[in-house]
């Protein structure tokens, strides 16, 4: 990935539509699904911690492991670098067609946070939006930063989240320690425990889960204004640091043409190789430490949040190499059109999962809250990307945008576009 150019634009063509982009959307909007269909029917720990909830059978566990190794903070990490690449897209085409780009961008970001917000309080509490928005803010900064630059400054960001993460996560050793003595203090026990509870790891916590997202839409919305108020700005705080230097990777290999298949096929091969296998290697050592520690609850914490960080990261550079591979290999067949299709309307298709998923397994909808296994849970992931792939291509054959991308347009620009493909 070396920069050879100053800035990129080179490589963009106004008005020009980008198979690989598309489709790399496409692919991480279906695949960030599988790790948040937990979040839509099971306690939120679930994510965490297979033995909160979703079955403790061979075959969740084996579901649980899948996971863990191959798509937790993967897809995401894939739609944070496609986000900075189609950031970077937009404040091209704004400067090429002599519009500011500061005012482009920044009404993208004021709109979507308000998408954010919306989808927060009102439908899904794991909403991503607001976080995109605020950290979309400051990649602004970066987007004259030659592609080496960006790299440098995104590695070293990274790097500081990886260690402060395993600071602050490695320190609730020395808590678990303090509260396994013989002569534990009270205090220091009633702190273990009240961490324990604050990552929802007791029974009791997950019961309470339960309780609130099996009852009605106002007990659900109540529930989260009282409790949960201020987590959109907490989430900028808390993965910031992760999803910043992921934009910024995403505006660098769109300057230096990776993103869009402008390097040999050799050099995709090469960095699918050498950070998929690693990555997955560290990764899968990780999730056995846990098994074998009996889930224990500090070392999923340090699992989720600090050890996988850095296999995560690799392991997301090397999806979007092994992918942009397969899209150019097939790119004429009707499944990766189909793909493609999805990912142009990836933030109706988004959006839309919410309102689906939220509708089968909340109280206010069929109430089917807590109610399968995570091998079960695969059905409704299936079902849904069949759905998408289903809808997006048949109504772009007719439309310009997706439905929610045609809003969200409309409002950044103050004026409705047009809709419908003559």
């Amino acid at each position: 990935m070396s920069d050879n150019m100053q800035n990129g634009a080179e490589h963009i063509t106004p008005g020009a539509r980008y198979l690989e982009l598309d489709a790399l959307r496409g692919f991480a909007v279906m695949g960030i699904l599988v790790m948040n269909i937990l979040g839509f029917a099971l306690p939120g720990s679930a994510t965490f911690n297979p033995m909160v909830s979703g079955g403790d059978g061979s075959a969740d566990i084996l579901s649980w492991f899948f996971s863990f190794i191959f798509v937790d903070g993967k897809m995401r990490g894939l739609f944070s670098l496609l986000f900075g690449a189609s950031m970077f897209l937009v404040i091209t085409l704004a400067e090429a067609k002599g519009q500011s780009p500061a005012k482009t961008h920044f009404s993208r970001m004021f709109w979507l946070g308000i998408f954010g917000l919306l989808h927060f309080y009102f439908l899904w509490w794991g909403d991503i939006l607001f976080l995109y928005a605020a950290i979309g803010c400051i990649a602004y900064l970066f987007r004259g930063a030659p592609a080496a630059s960006l790299i440098k400054w995104a590695l070293g960001i990274y790097s500081f989240a990886v260690i402060i993460w395993c600071l602050l996560m490695g320190s609730l050793f020395l808590l678990k320690i303090m509260a396994d003595a013989p002569d534990a203090d009270a205090q220091v026990l009633a702190s273990y425990q009240e961490m324990l509870d604050g990552f929802g790891f007791t029974a009791a916590a997950a019961a309470k889960d339960v309780a609130v997202y099996s009852g009605s839409y106002a007990d659900i919305a109540n529930h989260k204004l009282r409790t949960m108020a201020f987590q959109p700005i907490a989430m900028v705080f808390q993965v910031g640091f992760e999803t910043l230097p992921l934009m910024m990777l995403g505006m660098a290999m769109m300057k230096n043409g990776f993103l869009l298949g402008k390097m040999p096929r050799e050099v995709y091969r090469k960095w699918a190789l050498w950070t998929i296998m690693p990555g997955t290697i560290v990764t899968a050592a990780i999730a056995l430490l846990a098994y074998y520690s009996g889930f224990d609850a500090i070392i999923l914490v340090n699992a989720n949040l600090a050890w996988a960080l850095v296999p995560r990261l690799m392991m997301t550079i090397g999806y979007t190499a092994l992918l942009l591979m397969l899209i150019q290999s097939y790119n004429h067949s009707a499944l990766v059109r189909r793909v493609a299709a999805t990912g142009r309307a990836a933030f109706t298709n988004y959006l839309g999962t919410s309102v689906i998923m939220c509708a089968i397994f909340y109280g206010w909808g069929l109430g089917l809250y807590a109610e399968f296994d995570r091998v079960q849970l695969w059905l409704f992931v299936i079902g849904m990307w069949a759905l998408m792939l289903f809808w997006s291509q048949p109504w772009l054959m007719r439309n310009r945008y997706g439905p929610l991308e045609w809003l969200w347009r409309s409002l950044s620009r103050g004026k409705a576009q047009p809709m419908i493909l003559r």
